[in-house]
């Protein structure tokens, strides 16, 4: 005879008479809880033998408020193609661009996305319908229905469409991962059912005085305990393997010359985005990229000389209103290259090197390489006779001194550096991972924070967590902020860490 507790007794229950797996949340429903109220129950059943429990991942997705505009108001493509429609399919790229009144950003996204799709043709300046449109109906009919389709949150199993996706990217919806816990009866719970060998009574596992005086231990079952058992032996206390991955790291850096410089975690869009050049019509800059905070900076509270020489720079380079109000915004960081670049503006001429490694915030869907707070490594050289191949030779030797092996190499492109480069290495499991961007910081940066046009500034901003991947033999770029001790202990162990 089995005897279970009468929670236990009713789940079991509920899970034969459903004859399938049900979810936590629906079972809880049924007997009046919180999916949190039996979960510890349905461990114990299950670590009997009981009870099946499988944890599936499961997406929700939901419309942002930019989604919801764009279903009331039409996809930007729609609005242009409908504007280039009205005045005889054919017209200038700013005549068209003031037509639709759509932002700097929206249009240039719009016109690229349908040039793509063969709707039109670009002729220097001229846009020019071509009459090809089905590939864009197919295309806007499938976003807009899904759009359309989403009520409250909306659950994905498993991998999301790849209309998701697009409307991800697009910043259109925002999807968020939640684990489903499944459970199902196991087969000896099943038996034990049909044979009548199971039983509900209150199981005492301590018996009090009160217990006592009122007689309430008659109407249960004693739990046996086995005093033979070993207690479990705990392993030496250890510092966790990615803290100790990043003090190694740090020492190694220090002994290649470079010097640790640490700033605010909370600052002004200015040195996180406009000292670097990056335009503030870019998609990097939009909130659904970025953790922005409430309050603003005064422009009596930031350099004036930097304010004005980004506002020359933004200007000149990218040829748009720059706006002071839009750079005195206030953000959780999502880099750690304004530690250093702030650097630059306050040491000015000289030959040093200076790296900051601390954690960064961007709004990413969690998931095996992605996460919403992670560390960055961010460091420069600076000197006269500074070169791409000093660079380069750095990426180099730290990926020998970290045991790493070969850096592959490709060119890349980053508003703030030319040239730029990035760099790749090998995880057993999840293929080349890039984990190297730099590049040599453009004049128009160094400009920005008034450096002397003789220095030249070698950059570099390292994923640092996804080093420790490789390092720690990690799948999961999650697992390396668990404290789960299981999941700790199977890190891998490498020689450095004592």
């Amino acid at each position: 005879m089995v005897v279970l507790p009468p929670l236990q007794y009713s789940i079991v229950k509920a899970l034969i008479e459903a004859n399938q797996p049900i979810d936590a949340d629906s079972l809880a429903g049924k007997l009046g809880k919180r999916a949190e109220d039996i979960m510890r129950d349905l461990e114990e059943l299950r670590s009997r033998g009981l009870v099946n429990l499988e944890h599936r991942p499961v997406n929700k997705v939901s419309l942002t408020s930019l989604g919801e505009a764009y279903l009331k108001n039409g996809l930007p493509e729609e609005r242009l193609l409908s504007h280039l429609r009205s005045i005889g399919g054919r017209a200038k790229v700013g005549e068209l661009a003031r037509l639709t009144g759509l932002s700097d950003e929206e249009f240039a996204a719009a016109l690229g996305r349908l040039r793509r799709l063969n709707a039109i043709s670009l002729t220097g300046d001229s846009v020019t319908l071509t009459g090809v449109e089905e590939g864009l109906r197919a295309y806007v009919n499938e976003l807009k229905g899904l759009l359309a389709g989403i009520r409250g949150e909306v659950e994905y199993p498993g991998e999301l469409p790849s209309i998701v996706e697009e409307a991800r990217r697009r910043g259109l919806v925002k999807v968020r991962q939640v684990r489903r816990v499944l459970a199902s009866p196991t087969q000896g719970l099943m038996e034990l059912y049909r044979s009548g060998e199971l039983s509900s009574a209150r199981v005492i596992t301590s018996l009090t005085s009160a217990d006592l005086a009122s007689g309430a231990w008659r109407g249960g079952v004693f739990k046996e305990f086995d005093l033979t058992v070993e207690v479990p032996l705990r392993p030496i206390r250890r510092r966790h393997p990615f803290t100790q991955f990043l003090d190694h790291v740090r020492d190694e850096l220090v002994a290649m010359g470079f010097e640790e410089v640490k700033d605010n975690h909370v600052d002004a869009a200015l040195w996180n985005f406009d000292v670097l050049l990056v335009p503030q019509y870019h998609p990097a800059r939009r909130e659904t990229d970025v953790f922005y905070v409430e309050n603003r900076l005064k422009p009596s509270e930031a350099p004036g000389d930097v304010m004005g020489r980004a506002s020359g720079e933004h200007r000149a380079v990218w040829g748009y209103g720059w706006s002071g109000e839009e750079a005195l915004r206030i953000l959780l960081r999502t880099h750690t290259t304004l530690v250093t670049i702030r650097q630059i503006y306050l040491r000015g001429r000289g030959e040093y090197r200076l790296f900051s490694l601390d954690r960064v915030y961007r709004p990413d869907t969690p998931d095996p390489t992605h996460f919403m707070e992670f560390h960055q490594l961010e460091g420069i050289i600076v000197g006269r006779g500074v070169t791409f191949r000093n660079l380069l030779g750095f990426f180099t030797e730290l990926a020998k001194r970290l045991g790493l092996g070969r850096v592959y190499f490709k060119p890349a492109y980053f508003p703030f550096t030319e040239p730029s480069v990035e760099g790749y290495v090998k995880h057993p499991r999840l293929g080349q991972l890039e984990v190297f961007p730099g590049g040599m910081f453009r004049p128009e940066v160094l400009r920005v924070v008034g450096l002397d046009r003789d220095y030249k500034v070698a950059a570099w901003g390292v994923g640092i967590d996804r080093l420790a991947m490789v390092v720690l033999g990690v799948d999961d770029i999650r697992t390396l902020y668990t404290n789960n001790v299981r999941e700790v202990e199977s890190m891998r162990g490498v020689a450095w860490v004592v």
